[in-house]
């Protein structure tokens, strides 16, 4: 008897082993697409930085002007971001992948094809809200489709070290692009990948039914938090001219406040399906993962844009210079990102989080010594690896956390809450810092020579963006909590699939 049970237990674990083989081939193929329609959609958050004096000199923008070609993008995107996340869970995560990496594809195109500044901003917007419906189902669809625990945590450190890698590294392919076929390609370079990235999901993503009953979109919602975050940065950017206590900065300031306040009672009182139940921010851990997020991406993000210009204006690098000098940090984002997850377990993600806040941090300070006089080696390359390893241990861990426990329903909204931290903190992160880099740089232009004038600028910024940095080392360390009914790091020793099997 007991040899004869001993037999068939062997058995059944010799004909689950090929199962679990081509199981994890299959999820492998699945977590590579998805990860690719991110890298391209965060990509195109930072490769138009190198090219932004290329577009400056064709399409003849002005400096506010060019912000406006980063933050047209990131602003539809932070802004639609929720609603593309409720239509991952209503629609189906599969449908909705698709047709938003068509529509991403497609509106690159128009980029590429843009041959005056109202249409490049135009068409960079309707790129953005592209990317709000396709961010948020790529996460949806590996929180849905990973078991959770070790498996998943691998998925989401992928996603993470992908996001990264895409901001790190879109100075260096923006460079090699720019340079070698002009800005153009930096967004025809979408349509390629985004053809491979609809063949493939079209096979590998498995179908997921629609929500039953009445489907609801909160659209009220969505047009209203976009319109509050595009009438802040308005008036944030504007203040680089008009001053802060002019009628054109007060106001759109205060109708962007007004506009996310009606948001937040829409939200509460009114909406059917709300776009973002208010009662997720009762979820410890999320709020907290989400603030330290949104203050990482509010330091680094405007740090790699000025550190474009720097090189380009001060040091005078071409394209690929600049974008080569990037390359130590998509390197430094890659091996924390893959470090990460075996960092947080044996350390917790409270703590590592904190001590990679801290780390960018210090690196954000570092560079706040850029001058005319500078050099790469000198002047850049310890603070750029710092606050590169700092944005890897920090965004992968906080990644896992704020995806910890959530319901499949529910994954597309806390996806896309994750995302919109992200791009919020990215754009006004930039509009804020780009104004105090501007007002400093126009105090001390009669004083000094312009050079110097300017990278005073970049250096009060990089201070103001170290302040960001440590408030969310702060976070990190007094305010997320673990969740305390499952383990964020759990690493199992045998699959549930395998327990049942042998059981019987």
């Amino acid at each position: 008897m007991y040899l004869d049970k001993h037999y068939r237990t062997i058995s059944l674990v010799n004909a689950i082993a090929p199962l679990k083989t081509e199981s994890t081939r299959s999820k492998n193929a699945l977590l590579f697409v998805v990860c690719l329609a991110q890298f391209m959609v965060i990509l195109d958050v930072a490769i138009v930085n190198v090219a932004l004096p290329s577009m400056r000199s064709g399409l003849h923008f002005s400096t506010t002007g060019l912000q406006w070609v980063v933050n047209a993008y990131t602003l539809t995107f932070a802004g639609f971001l929720m609603l593309g996340g409720r239509s991952a869970d209503l629609l189906g995560r599969r449908r909705v992948f698709l047709i938003g990496t068509a529509m991403f594809a497609l509106s690159s195109l128009g980029c590429a094809l843009a041959d005056s500044r109202d249409l490049l901003i135009a068409a960079r917007a309707i790129q953005g809200l592209s990317g709000a419906v396709l961010s948020p189902a790529t996460l949806s669809i590996i929180t849905a489709s990973f078991a959770e625990g070790r498996e998943r945590n691998r998925g989401l450190a992928a996603w993470g070290a992908v996001g990264g890698l895409g901001a790190s590294s879109g100075a260096l392919l923006g460079g090699v692009l720019t340079q070698a076929f002009g800005w153009q390609a930096i967004f025809a370079v979408n349509v390629p990948l985004g053809i491979v990235a609809v063949a493939l999901g079209a096979r590998l993503i498995p179908a997921t039914a629609k929500a039953e009953g009445t489907r609801h979109f909160d659209l009220t919602g969505a047009v209203l938090v976009t319109a509050s975050l595009v009438s802040l940065t308005y008036g944030i950017v504007r203040t680089d001219t008009i001053g802060w206590g002019a009628p054109g900065v007060i106001l759109p300031l205060a109708a962007g406040v007004v506009l996310l306040a009606a948001f937040l009672l829409v939200e509460a009182r009114f909406a059917r399906e709300p776009l973002v139940p208010l009662s997720i921010f009762r979820v410890g851990h999320l709020r907290a993962a989400n603030a330290v997020v949104l203050l990482l991406y509010a330091s680094q993000f405007p740090a790699w844009f000025f550190l474009t210009l720097y090189m380009q204006q001060v040091l005078h690098y071409d394209a690929i210079e600049a974008g080569l000098g990037f390359l130590p940090m998509t390197l430094s984002i890659f091996v924390a990102s893959t470090l990460a997850p075996r960092v947080v377990a044996r350390f917790g993600p409270r703590r590592v989080i904190a001590t990679g806040m801290l780390t960018s941090a210090v690196g954000l300070m570092l560079l706040s010594g850029v001058a005319p006089g500078g050099t790469y080696v000198h002047t850049i390359l310890l603070g750029a690896l710092l606050s590169a390893l700092g944005m890897g241990f920090t965004l992968v861990p906080a990644t896992i956390v704020a995806m910890q426990g959530v319901e499949r329903s529910q994954s597309g909204v806390a996806s896309g809450l994750l995302n919109t931290s992200r791009l919020v903190g990215g754009a006004l992160g930039l509009a804020v810092l780009s104004t105090i880099a501007a007002g400093q740089a126009s105090s001390a232009v009669g004083a000094a020579p312009t050079a110097i004038a300017v990278t005073n600028g970049f250096g009060l910024a990089y201070h103001v963006g170290t302040v960001f940095a440590l408030a969310g080392a702060a976070i990190a360390a007094f305010l997320l909590r673990e969740p305390a009914d499952t383990d964020v790091v759990r690493l199992p020793t045998i699959e549930e699939g395998e327990h049942e099997a042998l059981a019987a």
